[in-house]
């Protein structure tokens, strides 16, 4: 197309006579370039141009151009009706054009250990929903507005599908401020905090703190054939089949418990401390004020009245 021609180079009164549909797909066009233009620079710098640490708008450079674009493609989804080919185009090149924010948003969430396609796919939705309800005439930058959404989908997320066992959203928001407490305790006192002192500066109960960090640990389970790290013993699944020698006595003392209610209390009495105390039957004769002969008969009587009702023996 000859320069004279170009959009660029058409009049004003001609350019805004323009069909919505023709301004809707130069706009979708550029999409393209630019948002491989905001990818880079979020490879470049870690974050997007348009967003600092907390959502403020930064003027100049490529983010510059993404939010212009942005800009003329809210105002043309503005003019379409919902439902039709043409917003559904222009909708998703406002997506397309924002996605950078998304991956800055994901890349705050690295530690949790969760793949960020899932992450990133999650701050989509929160994007999306974000597009929906902006309103350009507020006067709000768009990243400004979308991040809280974006971030808070992705926190919802891990609360609710993440975790290996579901937490109270009470519990879940007091962790977090735990998690704050901590840090903060850390840097001024130089070591590890206390469960005193967390529960000190936040007011509540060392009980609610010991909840919530063991709250803390289950986003993941531990795997029964991951090895241990750091002692060198074998994994978990390694250590569950050996055979506790104490197991064989379960049966031995449930039955005794049985039998022994079956005979008198004195002779209880002598068995309890001949075998639990560990005493003599010369101890016990004293103990009792009987003979050691007496004491001996009445042993032996127990042992053959054990015997007759023993169930397995028999």
């Amino acid at each position: 197309m000859p320069a004279s021609t170009a959009p660029e180079a058409l009049p004003q009164n001609e350019r805004a006579n323009d069909p919505p549909a023709a301004a809707s797909a130069t706009a979708v066009t550029a999409v393209t370039a630019v948002t491989t233009e905001a990818e880079a620079e979020l490879t470049d710098t870690g974050a997007p141009d348009d967003t600092g640490a907390a959502g403020s708008v930064r003027p100049g450079g490529r983010g510059a151009d993404t939010r212009a674009l942005t800009l003329v493609l809210f105002g043309e989804l503005k003019l379409l009706e919902p439902g039709t080919p043409e917003h559904s185009r222009v909708r998703g090149a406002l997506i397309e054009a924002n996605l950078p924010l998304v991956r800055y948003a994901a890349a705050r969430f690295r530690s949790r250990n969760e793949p960020m396609e899932d992450v990133v796919q999650v701050g989509t939705i929160g994007l999306i929903n974000a597009i929906d309800r902006f309103d350009p005439d507020r006067g709000v930058q768009f990243p400004t507005f979308a991040m809280p959404t974006v971030v808070g989908e992705i926190k919802r997320y891990f609360r609710d599908n993440v975790r290996t066992v579901h937490v109270p959203r009470r519990l879940h928001e007091l962790w977090v401020q735990v998690n704050g407490a901590t840090e903060d305790l850390t840097t001024a006192h130089g070591r590890i905090p206390t469960t005193a002192e967390i529960a000190e500066r936040l007011k509540i109960g060392e009980d609610e703190v010991l909840a919530c960090i063991e709250a803390g640990r289950s986003y993941h389970a531990t795997s029964l054939e991951a090895a241990q790290e750091g002692d060198g013993l074998p994994g978990l699944l390694d250590r569950l089949g050996y055979e506790d020698p104490a197991l064989a006595g379960v049966e031995h003392r449930d039955l005794v418990r049985h039998l022994l209610v079956q005979l008198p209390e004195r002779e209880q009495r002598i068995l309890m401390l001949r075998y639990y105390s560990n005493l003599t039957q010369s101890q016990i004769s004293q103990e009792l004020g009987v003979s050691q002969m007496h004491v001996s008969r009445l042993l032996a009587r127990s042992f053959a009245r054990l015997r007759s009702a023993n169930r397995i023996e028999a």
